[in-house]
């Protein structure tokens, strides 16, 4: 789960960390009051969307000149004016693909006097099994073309879970950023404290980009990035309080009220597996034969025959989808419980779609029998192979 930057700001400053005053507002009537509240005389008018690269990105309705999603405001009047032109508007960034996302909050915040640009993230390094710091002298660019250009300039700092961000720790990371003085001095009181924020709130990932040196010397949090573990979410009901469901896929949303493991993409074959790996070996062999996946779904080991009727119906509702596989193999889960999903959601929502269904494992005979006994336009195949060739076959109508 995925929060807004004030959110995320918020979250920070009450663990001690130093952000900037800020306001979140919702509507244009509220810019006004909102720049009066800060100390000024310089503000910066941020949008808030789920979604990297909002400076460089572009409002649809304002044409290719238009000021990017974040932006300076000199006077409360500009900031007023900023506020009236991003709100209810389309951003798009990197990120966000061509679709873009609409604007409906923005955060007014005090500007700051920016010295240098840092990067910092923390998130869990598999490669380590611990959780790691990772950080750069190279600030407020795509930490991406970073690591691709210029890896030497990216640093890792591993923190042992049971002695915590250590005095050789804090040396190696002040030493990575180049800080001095009250810049390293603040360094050292912030890392504990992000440290202990993304431990204490079950975070998969929190970037600071850019963490600033500003021109008297001290540290702050210019930005902040979160997601927060799923699975962990039931610790922290303050924390699901802030999801905003409007910056979500519907079909994600959906998927998860019935404990789906669903992720929307960009192709057009839909996918029904059960199992994380064989679901992505699926996605693998659809784009080997020269499609693309339309989603990630597993629908787990001990799925319920209404699971599988909803799991389809998700699958059935993106209007991208032109065509569906269903790649099952039955250990604890039973073929036969997959197949009067299958049939429970056609008869429901109808199938428009080519549909390929490969069953192997437990109960595979009476699956089978199921659907080849349903009467439904089924093209059945012998292994995931046979059924990769055959869905993207069915979908380029050969």
């Amino acid at each position: 789960m995925n929060i807004h930057e004030y959110q995320a700001k918020a979250l920070l400053k009450s663990f001690g960390a130093p952000v900037a005053e800020g306001v979140a507002i919702f509507s244009a009537d509220e810019a006004e009051a909102a720049a009066k509240s800060l100390p000024g005389p310089l503000y910066v008018v941020k949008s808030q969307i789920h979604a990297g690269g909002r400076g460089k990105g572009k409002f649809k309705e304002l044409g290719a000149d238009a000021k990017g999603g974040v932006r300076l405001a000199k006077t409360i009047e500009e900031a007023v004016s900023h506020s009236k032109e991003m709100l209810g508007n389309t951003l798009v960034t990197k990120q966000t693909g061509d679709a873009g996302k609409q604007v409906n909050r923005l955060y007014i915040e005090d500007g700051a006097d920016i010295d240098r640009e840092l990067y910092l993230s923390i998130l869990v390094d598999r490669a380590v099994g611990q959780v790691s710091f990772v950080v750069s002298t190279e600030g407020g660019m795509d930490i991406e073309t970073v690591a691709h250009d210029t890896p030497e300039k990216i640093i890792n700092v591993a923190i042992d879970p049971v002695a915590g961000v250590t005095a050789e720790n804090l040396d190696a990371l002040t030493s990575a950023l180049k800080l001095e003085g009250e810049a390293k001095a603040d360094g050292e009181r912030l890392f504990p404290i992000l440290y202990k924020a993304f431990v204490e709130k079950d975070m998969s990932l929190l970037e600071v980009n850019p963490l600033i040196v500003m021109t008297n010397g001290r540290l702050r949090v210019l930005d902040a990035k979160m997601s927060f573990d799923g699975n962990a979410l039931f610790r922290h009901e303050d924390v699901v309080a802030l999801r905003d469901k409007t910056e979500e896929d519907a079909k994600e949303i959906e998927a998860s009220k019935y404990d789906l493991a669903y992720v929307a993409l960009d192709g057009n074959i839909g996918c029904m597996v059960n199992g994380a790996g064989l679901a992505m070996a699926t996605m693998d062999i659809i784009k080997l034969y020269g499609a693309e996946p339309a989603n990630f779904l597993d629908v787990g080991g001990g799925a319920t025959k209404e699971k599988v009727t909803a799991a389809f119906k998700i699958i059935t509702a993106d209007p991208a989808v032109k065509g569906i596989l269903v790649n099952i193999f039955g250990g604890i889960m039973k073929c036969d419980v997959i197949a009067e999903g299958v049939i429970a959601a056609v008869k429901d929502v109808g199938l428009t779609v080519p549909l390929v269904v490969r069953l192997e494992g437990t109960n595979v005979d009476l699956g089978k029998k199921i659907i080849n006994e349903s009467g439904l336009n089924v093209i059945s195949a012998d292994d995931l192979d046979d059924a990769a060739q055959k869905i993207v076959a069915a979908v380029k109508g050969a």
